[in-house]
């Protein structure tokens, strides 16, 4: 039986992924910061699919919170099959508006965090010859949205190039890139969503089951929507200059994800 591990797992697309894993038969890891949250979502779990569940609790935005996972996808007697490196958050409000510490966690967190938990759990998967890791991004990686767009771009470049690095070892990379989802992350956050289209909200159990099948399929990148599919495809030819425009009237605090 293969083993999962969700960062971010207790709620929005990373507790999404651990329903469809355990369903399919999968072990879990569960990251998050809630300890006694994770408790009862490993229980559930456990309980409904009839899987093993662990719970890690850590703070991915502290070097002892990195630590403590990183070591765990590092342990070869318990190999970890799929990394789903989803946890994340947003800041409101726009440059200079947000304090530096938050910046700096942000990037902690999408950056740093995902580098080095991909890297650590890549290189045993490398060893065995087969394994899989999914990088949460979104869509604002491709609109100039500040330092939250910034970090998630970093992301997707990071994982292309690491997927192709890894390319005929066995070792799939994808960099997932929904837009808006029905998650706790603008409520956390403190973001207001009423100008938001209805239409341009995801479910996150149907983006799950895209992005599983589009890492089965190979692929380095996913837009689990044919609508996102279609805006991304104009964001390609629209002039960079017009974007910054419109990202910064719908402001960073409605950031996708």
């Amino acid at each position: 039986m293969t083993t999962a591990l969700i960062t971010g797992a207790t709620a929005g697309i990373g507790a999404a992924f651990a329903r469809r894993l355990a369903a399919e038969g999968h072990n879990l890891v569960l990251v998050a910061r809630d300890t006694d949250r994770l408790r009862d979502q490993a229980t559930e779990l456990h309980d409904r699919h009839g899987i093993e569940a662990e719970v890690l609790t850590a703070d991915l935005s502290a070097d002892d919170g990195i630590a403590a996972v990183e070591s765990r996808l590092a342990d070869r007697k318990q190999p970890v099959d799929l990394l789903v490196n989803n946890a994340g958050f947003g800041n409101k409000g726009q440059f200079l508006d947000v304090p530096m510490a938050d910046e700096l966690a942000m990037l902690k967190v999408h950056c740093e965090a995902v580098l080095r938990l991909t890297s650590a759990a890549a290189a045993g998967m490398k060893e065995r010859g087969r394994g899989g890791v999914v990088n949460v991004a979104s869509v604002a990686a491709f609109v100039p949205r500040g330092t939250y767009g910034a970090s998630k771009a970093w992301v997707v470049q990071f994982t292309q190039g690491a997927a192709k690095d890894l390319a005929g070892s066995g070792v799939r990379m994808m960099a997932l890139c929904p837009g808006f989802v029905r998650t706790e992350f603008h409520e956390r956050a403190g973001m207001g969503t009423g100008n938001i289209p209805g239409w341009m909200w995801l479910d996150a159990d149907k983006l799950v089951a895209t992005a599983l099948a589009d890492l089965a399929r190979g692929k380095s990148l996913s837009v689990p929507d044919a609508r996102y599919k279609a805006l991304m495809g104009l964001v390609k030819v629209t002039p960079r200059g017009l974007l910054g425009g419109v990202t910064s009237k719908t402001g960073r605090k409605y950031g996708p994800q």
